[in-house]
């Protein structure tokens, strides 16, 4: 565990300058930053958004996978998309149910966006932000009107979506959670299925420029340029982030090396191998170089 708190570190500190904590804590938005090299593709940075929206501390999400929020009502569809998404490297946005710390469901709109290398072309870390979607159900027993063009501060923080009702218990206890949450006062259902409106995926849009600005400017301190584009095409000794995830299930202790590349040098390491040779820094480093 010592081991990977210390790549998650890492993960930020050799990339960007010690300030970039703050500036993106500074952004209002409910957002995580995974980063694919790790094992398990943990958390490596959560907004205080997103830990207000949640409901969890910062300590109980840094190193974790995002799976925690799931529950036994996530799309598991939505999932797979994720996940495919993940292994292609590319942008996505779903419409997703997850779970608050205290067992509340809640629907969000989800993008996902990566972080590349600009030297290299790798993914070096991926964003997403979470917009939570309020029915509009709940707005007209809350007596709410909307409008995109007018209305005060307060309408326009607050992000709307239109819901269908899609009734889908697969058991007595089933029912019986989805009718103790139709008495919620916070007027979600359970068993609505909610899809973001215009309003809100310009909301995680503008979001996600503003997240990989801060990353941007924070890089360029260090020389170690990102970009929300892949700048360049990956070169000899590249290992994709899907293939990290998937090496990172294996506990064994082992390493790779390129053949290809002068001198042969490492282009992965175990969490196995870290432990046992304690030589965190040095293989960190070999993998983002």
């Amino acid at each position: 565990m010592d081991s990977q708190l210390g790549l998650i570190e890492q993960s930020f500190n050799n990339r960007y300058t010690l300030w970039v904590h703050e500036a993106l804590d500074e952004l209002p938005d409910s957002f995580t930053i995974t980063d694919p090299s790790i094992s398990g593709h943990p958390i490596v940075f959560a907004s205080r958004g997103f830990l207000k929206m949640s409901g969890f501390s910062r300590a109980e999400i840094i190193g974790r996978n995002g799976r925690m929020f799931q529950g036994p009502r996530t799309n598991r569809r939505t999932i797979m998309e994720i996940r495919e998404a993940i292994r292609e490297e590319r942008p996505i946005e779903v419409n997703l149910l997850n779970y608050k710390k205290d067992g509340t469901p809640f629907w969000m709109l989800f993008k996902m966006s990566l972080v590349f290398g600009k030297e290299d072309g790798r993914a070096t870390h991926f964003v997403a932000v979470q917009v939570p979607i309020v029915s509009r159900k709940h707005m007209r027993n809350s007596g709410m009107s909307y409008s995109e063009d007018g209305g005060g501060s307060r309408l326009r923080e607050i992000v709307f979506g239109s819901c269908r009702r899609e009734v889908c218990s697969d058991s007595l206890l089933d029912l019986d959670r989805v009718l103790a949450l139709d008495s919620d006062d916070t007027g979600l259902e359970i068993e609505d299925s909610c899809e973001a409106s215009d309003l809100e995926k310009r909301k995680a849009a503008t979001a996600i420029d503003n997240i990989l600005s801060v990353l941007t400017h924070y890089s360029q301190l260090t020389g170690r340029l990102v970009c929300g584009k892949r700048c360049s095409l990956p070169g000899m000794g590249f290992i994709s982030s899907s293939l990290y995830i998937s090496l990172g299930r294996i506990k064994q202790s082992f390493v790779l090396i390129d053949p290809h590349l002068p001198d042969m040098p490492m282009v992965y390491a175990s969490d196995a191998f870290l432990k046992l040779t304690g030589a965190q820094i040095f293989t960190k480093i070999t993998r983002i170089a």
